[in-house]
């Protein structure tokens, strides 16, 4: 139907009258439709429109933006209880004790004072005073030489402490110094000059990585038994340069450990290479077959590896060797056979070690941490919620009504965990479905958001059978600031055994910390230098024996 702008409405019957109406609704309905198509791609074009800006902005070596703030989901879902800590009407009423008792008086000094005649003497008035000297102490050893009736030299054997001329104190100094103070070696060699100690920025170098194999291998277990014994991981990554080449940093902890590994990749191959401690190990076993089944890989491939007599590689090269000789190597299909039986080899070399039995990885969704029974982090999830940039009223109370329901489901699962019972859980299922699968707001692009995260449904809910893992990745993210600010500190490395020194010294910090030893006792104990006894970090994370 026509209508000219110039008729009277008065004119007009109320037939004519009702299909004006109905053809203004269609008419604005379009409108809308196209506005929220035009809105939807101004906002992606405002996204990569940004994007380009900061790839602009760091081929300049511009500084970059600041980041986004973060939601405060995990912090406003916390419930204040004031009856904790001593706390009443929201302050805490708890004094502060002495510190006094964990210090080690060394000595006394009676300080006097001369007082006026006919005075009585009142005793003491004690203050602790702990100071802390800084000088060389240089030491000239004189070793006895002798000749036996061989005619071979004899000479006495130094205290294996002492690296090129300098004791272990100094070099748990410079230990210290560099890898739980962040300092740089510069530094580190204008204070030991500044105190007297004659030394060279190479020999600092020096004694930042030696008797690196020690610690190694200490590393090495503290991660081998903690994937043993730890009822969960959380693990993150980020990036790191390495020889002038950007690499990736991978971080594996739990409440009582922590390690790092560089490496120049991040994909679920070389995961899974630094879970079997670096090397390059492939198994073909019940857990590596279940793995090729699950990433599609054609039965009559799988059935070849299966039925091939060499079931254990040991290199690499072996490897690929191997799957040469199938055939595997020269099929061009997807999904690619050499990447899925590699990783699932590597992951039946995980399980072969006894690694991640029971044990929950719990990742911030990347596709290279999913692996064995895989838990989703929260912060993130809801982060994608966060993130979105609706374009109307309409789309901005959706996002508010959207978070505002994860935020209360993200109550429910923290009050879960200190009190579960299957009631709980089934309760929880349910509400979870009616969140993320049930609920339509009328934003295109918050409906799909809240689809995609319902197919993360068994990721994000596996806290209810596991009650005893965190719902977020926040405790990988606090160990890896670490790990940054020393990379905004010292820059990248040049040496593999600089990059070797810097995972192994941060990691095995991390866990002193977390274990509540003093960084400054473990160094000492495991240079020779007189002190506390640190027993063997790895066993400190074994269960005890029943």
């Amino acid at each position: 139907m026509s209508f000219d702008s110039g008729d009277p409405l008065e004119r007009m019957t109320p037939a004519e009258l009702i299909g004006l109406v109905r053809t203004l609704i269609g008419e604005v309905t379009r409108v809308q439709a196209e506005y929220e198509k035009v809105s939807g791609a101004l906002a992606k074009l405002t996204i990569e429109h940004q994007t380009v800006k900061d790839e602009l902005a760091r081929l300049k070596n511009l500084p970059p933006r600041p980041p986004q703030k973060p939601s405060g989901m995990n912090k406003a879902t916390d419930r204040p209880d004031p009856q904790a800590n001593g706390c009443k009407g929201g302050r805490s009423t708890r004094r502060r004790g002495s510190n006094l008792d964990k210090l080690t008086v060394t000595r006394t000094v009676d300080v006097k004072v001369d007082p006026p005649a006919g005075s009585r003497h009142k005793g003491y008035e004690e203050i602790v005073v702990q100071d802390v000297v800084l000088s060389p102490c240089v030491t000239r050893y004189r070793r006895e030489r002798w000749e036996t009736p061989e005619g071979e030299t004899l000479i006495a054997p130094l205290d294996p402490g002492i690296i090129g001329g300098y004791g272990p104190h100094l070099h748990r100094l410079v230990l210290m110094l560099h890898f739980q103070g962040h300092v740089t070696c510069e530094k580190i060699l204008a204070l030991l000059k500044g105190m007297g100690v004659v030394i060279s920025k190479r020999q600092v170098v020096r004694l930042l990585t030696a008797k690196l194999e020690t610690f190694q291998a200490e590393d090495a277990a503290v991660l081998n038994a903690g994937l043993k014994s730890a009822p969960y991981v959380t693990v993150d990554d980020t990036g790191a340069s390495h020889q002038g080449k950007t690499g990736v940093t991978t971080q594996i902890g739990s409440c009582n450990f922590t390690v790092f590994r560089t490496g120049k990749s991040k994909s679920r191959q070389a995961f899974l290479q630094r879970l079997c401690g670096g090397a390059a190990y492939y198994v073909i076993n019940e857990a590596a077959l279940a793995s090729m089944r699950a990433h599609d890989l054609a039965q009559p491939l799988i059935d070849k590896l299966a039925g091939h007599p060499s079931r254990v590689f040991h290199c690499e090269a072996d490897w690929m060797s191997h799957l040469s000789a199938l055939g595997l190597a020269d099929l061009k299909v997807t999904p690619n056979p050499v990447r899925v039986a590699s990783e699932a080899a590597l992951w039946g070399a995980v399980r072969e070690q006894g690694l991640l039995g029971e044990t929950i990885v719990v990742s911030d969704g990347a596709g290279q941490f999913r692996v064995g029974e895989h838990a989703a982090c929260w912060i993130h999830a809801e982060r994608l919620v966060y993130k979105l940039i609706p374009a109307n009223d309409i789309q901005r109370n959706a996002v508010v009504i959207a978070r505002r329901m994860i935020w209360w489901f993200y109550r429910a699962l923290k009050d879960y965990r200190l009190a579960p019972t299957p009631e709980k859980a089934k309760r929880l299922r349910a509400q979870f479905d009616r969140i993320f699968n049930r609920m339509r707001t009328g934003y295109a692009t918050l409906d799909k958001l809240l689809c995609r995260l319902f197919r993360l449904k068994d990721d994000l809910l596996r806290v209810l059978d596991h009650p005893e893992i965190p719902l977020n990745t926040n405790a990988s993210e606090g160990d890896i600031r670490v790990f940054v600010t020393k990379r905004k500190v010292s820059g990248g490395t040049v040496s593999d055994r600089g990059r070797d020194a810097r995972d192994v010294m941060i990691g095995l910090a991390k866990t002193c910390t977390k274990l509540k030893i003093p960084f400054f006792d473990y160094l000492g104990a495991r240079l020779g230098v007189k002190g506390p006894l640190v027993p063997d970090l790895a066993t400190l994370l074994r269960p005890a024996p029943s």
